[in-house]
């Protein structure tokens, strides 16, 4: 693969980002098939691997812990996350110094490794200072237990104050973020992009495949496709919910544009993503063998100015069909949050 460089680092990437949220018991529960999925995207050229401590409870960074023993650590980029909730304490969630330090002592025990190439915070958390949680990660990579930090799932406005905060401050600063961004979901094109753009930073989308829904599973006339993906978010799949069924016509429409270009639509969603000024790596997320061989081969996928209009026409720029894709809800948003 033709590598593309992470923001200003110095450090180059794979556009494919393989995504390891479907490797336990959130998806599959084989280890050994997860280790062998691994190691075909490495073999495949892929060198950039996200994961997170809250995907399937540290069982996903166990999974690739074992993948990356025996000498395959030193030539991967390896990025994990810190935030959600791991544990029936309270304080075992959140973006505070003291379950940052302690839960990155836990991620590279998981990993089997002794840095963490990209450590970001998994969403932003309202009630914690960012002063705060970017001292203890910078604290971490002055440890050497990290390389670089980022953010996932922040609005730009909290991107800036992070920019901010770091240079008053004298402290590390985000270098990437990870934001949710797929022809169905096309939010973030307003004003987050661009805000990551004119700070330098990588971008590294998350769902590219919309959560499946750019599988070409989704159809109109067809019964819709389980998984536990569907089980666990039903916001963004229930077909009872108006929004869904726009989803769903948007789907449809754009496998049949798929289609009359004559490639599958994962291509056409992952070169779509790819083909962003701003983005660095899409974030896929295979769960098989059978779904990781689908999405090889995207990133040397060219869309021409005419298929994009195409696209632009089945869903408009910058916006998203339902707020629940955008992956985090505003606080300032909440009844409470806007009456004295």
């Amino acid at each position: 693969m033709n590598l593309r460089p992470f923001a200003h680092t110095g450090v180059r990437v794979s556009p494919l980002c393989l995504g390891t949220m479907m490797f336990g018991h959130w998806g599959n529960p084989d280890h050994d098939e997860g280790v062998r999925v691994i190691h075909a995207a490495l073999d495949a050229g892929i060198n950039f691997v996200d994961t997170a401590d809250v995907y399937s409870r540290g069982e996903s960074e166990e999974i690739l812990g074992k993948a990356l023993a025996g000498g395959r650590r030193d030539n991967v980029f390896l990025a994990t996350k810190v935030h959600g909730t791991m544990g029936d304490d309270p304080n075992e969630f959140g973006n505070s110094r003291r379950w940052i330090i302690r839960e990155a002592e836990a991620s590279l025990k998981r990993l089997g490794t002794d840095w963490i190439d990209l450590y970001q915070i998994h969403r932003p958390e309202p009630d914690t200072d960012i002063e705060e949680t970017l001292g203890a990660l910078s604290d971490l990579v002055r440890q050497g237990k990290v390389r670089y930090i980022g953010s996932s799932t922040y609005p730009a406005s909290l991107l800036v104050e992070a920019q901010w905060a770091a240079r008053e401050r004298h402290l590390e600063r985000f270098v990437c973020e990870q934001p949710p961004y797929s022809m169905l979901t096309r939010g973030v094109e307003n004003d987050l992009l661009p805000t990551c753009l004119r700070h330098r930073m990588a971008v590294i989308p998350w769902s590219p495949l919309g959560g499946g829904w750019l599988s070409g599973r989704w159809r109109k006339g067809e019964d819709a496709p389980s998984s536990t993906r569907a089980e666990r978010m039903p916001a963004r799949f229930d077909l009872s919910m108006p929004e869904n069924q726009r989803k769903l016509e948007a789907a449809d429409a754009l496998g049949k544009l798929a289609d009359e270009a004559g490639i599958s639509l994962i291509h056409l969603a992952l070169a779509f993503v790819i083909r962003h000024p701003a983005v660095t790596s899409a974030i896929i997320g295979p769960r098989t063998m059978e779904q990781l061989e689908s999405q090889l081969g995207a990133e040397d996928v060219v869309l021409d100015d005419a298929l994009l209009d195409r696209i632009d026409e089945i869903v408009a720029p910058g916006t998203n069909f339902s707020s629940a894709d955008a992956g985090w809800q505003n606080p300032a948003m909440e009844p409470a949050a806007r009456r004295r």
